[in-house]
């Protein structure tokens, strides 16, 4: 038989994958024992009809706008593996983002623009602080997962969303205190301290949040630096430039026609670019690092290693996991690998890397390391 999954994401997109399977003597076949024969992927993958899921289209990223919808996707049994034009079952899977009695509430408060989750019940439960890359906007499917699993979660936008700037020349730490703020205020929120995670470039604001404001206990850096990234962060009588880069040093593949950012920077270790490092080691939180070994489009597994030898230089607590064969968008579990996509801000194709079957791999890893820190250290 041929299994096809089929799913169209909330622009109309078609993702599609599919696995050719033996059955067994009774007819029945199940994905958690049996080695798909070939197709979107092969050998024993329960989940991978979801985690291969791929578009017609070139450079497409399979992300949620809505999270008050789920993703519905069609499951279709053939029969054969060459012509597969007689359907014997099939079926819908709705994938909610959203568990059952989780609230999600806009937030527009002073300058704040953010959506606050509440998992169902009186708590407390811990809080975190979800932050999202330089493609901007209002990200929220992270931060509704893991209400779903038990955090009151606050996604906040900061750039590239409502009237908040794509590119702004600089970010300031009061906008993100006004965050923690408000999280720290929600009575459903535990008193002893607020989490905080980031992908890409908002791993190092995470950090720096962890650094410059009090009560965070837990920082979580995916594919980021330890340094200020970009857009220089004006704190209190301080500001923390950004790392130096010429965009000059930016590669195109002729072929593809895909961006190449990793050698945009100057090299990290110049003491002439020391002053946009953020102070890490005077933070009072615990810090995890995620990264990808086929990160295409930041040295973050390098940017990671220099942040976690200074932490443990200064004796601080600090864990550290890299995936071989992942990329830089490491993203919740069963969500497909995007190699490329567009780049919101800058209107690029960018090159992420990754490779199918281990970015998966390190998808599913990263996401119970991430929740197993936060209840540990929350």
């Amino acid at each position: 038989v041929t299994l096809r999954a089929s799913l169209l994401d909330d622009s109309g997109e078609l993702f599609q994958a599919h696995a050719r399977y033996r059955a067994g003597s009774s007819g029945e076949l199940d994905l958690s024992r049996c080695p798909s024969l070939g197709g979107s992927y092969s050998g024993v993958e329960p989940m991978g009809l979801l985690w291969s899921l791929q578009s017609e289209a070139p450079y497409k990223r399979l992300a949620k706008r809505n999270v008050l919808t789920p993703f519905c996707v069609d499951f279709e049994v053939y029969a054969g593996h060459e012509d597969t034009s007689h359907l014997l079952a099939k079926c819908t899977n709705e994938r909610w983002f959203l568990g059952e009695g989780v609230k999600r509430i806009p937030v527009r408060e002073g300058r704040l623009k953010a959506t606050l989750f509440l998992p169902p019940g009186p708590g407390p439960f811990p809080g975190l602080i979800d932050l999202y890359g330089s493609g901007g906007g209002l990200v929220e499917y992270r931060a509704s997962l893991l209400a779903s699993r038990g955090f009151v979660t606050l996604a906040v936008a900061y750039m590239a969303f409502e009237d908040l700037p794509a590119m702004p020349e600089i970010l300031e730490l009061d906008y993100f205190e006004e965050a923690v703020n408000f999280l720290r205020k929600q009575q459903q929120v535990k008193d002893t301290g607020i989490g905080i995670l980031g992908l890409s470039k908002g791993a190092d604001l995470a950090l720096s949040i962890a650094t410059f404001l009090p009560g965070i206990k837990a920082a979580v850096s995916i594919s980021g630096s330890g340094f200020n990234s970009f857009i220089p962060l004006k704190g209190n009588g301080f500001t923390v430039p950004a790392h130096p880069y010429d965009l000059g040093r930016m590669k195109t593949n002729e072929d593809s026609e895909l961006v190449d950012f990793t050698d945009v920077l100057d090299d990290h270790r110049d003491p002439a670019t020391w002053n946009s490092h953020i102070p890490l080691e005077k933070s009072l939180a615990k810090f995890l690092f995620l990264s990808g070994l086929d990160d295409k489009n930041w040295k973050s597994d390098l940017y990671c290693q220099d942040a976690v030898q200074r932490l443990q230089q200064h004796g601080q607590e600090v864990e550290f996991y890299s995936y071989s064969g992942a990329g830089h968008l490491l993203e919740p579990p069963y969500l497909p690998l995007c190699q490329a996509s567009i780049h919101r801000v800058l209107g690029l194709f960018v090159h992420w890397g990754g490779k199918w079957r281990e970015h998966a791999k390190a998808q599913e890893d990263a996401w119970h390391r991430i929740q197993a820190f936060f209840w540990q250290h929350l």
